[in-house]
């Protein structure tokens, strides 16, 4: 019992370490996705991905910036479709939004190191560019599957204001409201969506950390390409979020996995996973998500093999190269991050559980 604790603790303890280090750049992420839901305006997105290669370039780009994990991306891709987007896009777009949102660009820069932070996010462009390719061709040469047929164009023209179809026209919101709404989006749905699967990442790492010796990743997953091709195996099938799959590559890190494994389970992660595959499946069609998927996994372990040639390069230690303690420890911004992201989190599942519980009961008393 007592040893049972003791673990308990030191699982609790690993995993606090990380929330610290990861909190205040998780928060700085969030509030700059919400600053990107108040003033980026919705209908840009559609307007620029009609079809065409460089409108898989625009996606892959667009998708960078915008913070949606790997659930929360699959209704916005399909919108774009809706309005017309190409499925070249469209795939472009499911790629690289999971992939690389700004607050998980901050948690690589808090977790890893900054080689991988920058090169993250370019491999993930590079390969959501890749895979939005090779589904046009696989379209436009595989015949049968027809293109989604773009709608009128009122969706995006005679609403860009925000108007409502009502006799009154709406008033145009103002910066104070906009911020007000961003910021509610950011803190209030995106964390809901993320918050949770964040907390398991942390306290997967914990666990990693308590239980994941250095001889085991060094009897097992010395060999560079056995890695990568353990790692992909694991990330393809398993839902993470760009944001929880961080801690759970830096805990591995810590214990001996190479860059080129860390970064193949980066890419391939948020991409796929098996509770999207099926609704891609219906966005694209079959033989586009079977393209899609095999380009991810190419694209990720030609990333993994660049990256460690890399570091190799700069004379880094592919053994060795995440280091703890590089951010300062336990620091009073770092342990007020973490309550406040802390209570942030369970206030958005909280919520979100009463107002089902309340619908529930609304339900019940009609």
């Amino acid at each position: 019992m007592q040893e049972a604790a003791a673990v308990l603790y030191s699982i609790i303890k690993a995993s606090w370490s990380v929330l610290l280090d990861a909190a205040p750049f998780v928060l700085i992420g969030f509030f700059v996705a919400g600053l990107v839901k108040a003033f980026v305006p919705e209908n840009f997105v559609a307007t620029h991905l009609g079809g065409g290669i460089g409108s898989i370039f625009k996606a892959s780009a667009i998708g960078i910036p915008i913070p949606l994990c790997s659930c929360g991306v699959v209704p916005a891709a399909a919108g774009l479709k809706k309005q017309g987007a190409g499925k070249g896009a469209v795939a472009s777009f499911l790629v690289s939004t999971p992939e690389t949102g700004v607050d998980s660009i901050a948690v690589t820069y808090a977790l890893l190191d900054p080689v991988i932070t920058v090169f993250r996010p370019i491999a993930a462009i590079v390969t959501a560019i890749a895979v939005g390719i090779s589904v046009s061709f696989a379209e436009k040469f595989g015949g049968h599957e027809a293109p989604a047929e773009p709608e009128a164009p009122k969706a995006t023209s005679s609403c860009s204001c925000g108007c409502s179809h009502s006799a009154k026209p709406k008033p145009k919101p103002g910066v104070a409201d906009k911020f007000r709404e961003g910021m509610s989006f950011a803190f209030g749905d995106l964390l809901g969506d993320v918050g949770a699967w964040l907390f398991v990442g942390v306290l997967l790492a914990g666990i990693i950390s308590v239980f994941v010796s250095p001889q085991l990743i060094e009897k097992y997953l010395s060999n560079e390409f056995l890695s990568m091709a353990m790692m992909l195996a694991i990330s393809v099938p398993l839902y993470v979020c760009a944001t929880s799959s961080t801690p759970i590559v830096a805990a591995l890190a810590l214990k001996g996995i190479s860059p080129g494994a860390a970064l193949v389970f980066l890419i391939a992660g948020p991409a796929t996973n098996a509770a999207s595959l099926p609704v891609i499946s219906k966005l694209l069609g079959k033989r586009a998500t079977l393209v899609y998927l095999a380009v991810i996994v190419v694209m990720s372990f030609f990333a993994g093999i660049l990256i460690n040639k890399l570091y190799a390069y700069l004379g880094l230690d592919i053994r060795n190269w995440v280091r703890t303690g590089t951010h300062e420890e336990g620091g009073i911004i770092a342990i007020a991050s973490a309550i406040v992201l802390t209570g942030l989190v369970l206030k958005s599942y909280l919520g979100a559980r009463f107002s089902k519980h309340g619908a529930g009961e609304h339900a019940h008393h009609h």
